[in-house]
């Protein structure tokens, strides 16, 4: 459980998932690194492969760099007090890097959720609520088979999304009709 203002670790994650500050050796952190770590699973996903497929933390790094473009010396500093020089090299633009037909939404959220400054990424709930999701709180939606219920949050959940915004729309007044009725999920 992540408390704030007590250290953790700093090796943790699997590397291909592992946030910037965990790489640069923070201990202090938050929920952002499971932000991260989602935005690249969602990246494989459309890709195929891991988006940042480093050997070790510094070509991990690398890999990260390669996409995003160099850190500024705040961005790292966000991350890290200590501040290393590193070559400039220019970020990639999300539509080379994703597939042609990729959806724009789809490039959109996961672009929110790679950034290097931690409190400038989305929030969990944030993500939840994103256009991209969209289709899951859709009366009818355009597939097939029935969505899992995906809208039953704890009160501890619900607290956390202080903004009335996103509470009405991380649960929908109206429900998908199939929701729930496929029992494989």
């Amino acid at each position: 459980m992540l408390v704030v203002g007590e250290p953790n670790v700093a090796y943790i994650c699997s590397r291909y998932y592992r946030a910037p500050e965990l790489i640069f050796g923070a201990t202090e952190y938050t929920n952002a690194i499971d932000v991260w770590s989602t935005g690249c699973v969602m990246s494989e996903m459309l890709i195929g492969s891991p988006l940042f497929a480093g050997e070790n933390s510094l070509d991990q790094l690398v890999e990260i760099i390669k996409v995003l473009g160099t850190p500024t010396r705040e961005q790292v500093k966000s991350m890290k007090k200590d501040y290393k020089e590193f070559p400039l090299i220019p970020s990639h633009p999300w539509e080379e890097i994703f597939p042609t037909g990729t959806p724009t939404d789809a490039m959109d959220v996961i672009s929110k959720m790679l950034v290097y400054v931690p409190t400038q990424r989305l929030k969990p709930l944030e993500v939840c609520v994103h256009p991209f999701f969209d289709e899951l709180r859709a009366p009818k939606p355009d597939h097939k088979f029935a969505i899992p219920s995906l809208f039953n949050f704890t009160e501890e959940e619900l607290k956390a999304a202080k903004d009335q915004n996103i509470l009405e729309k991380l649960q929908p007044k109206k429900l998908p009709e199939t929701q729930g009725q496929d029992s494989n999920f």
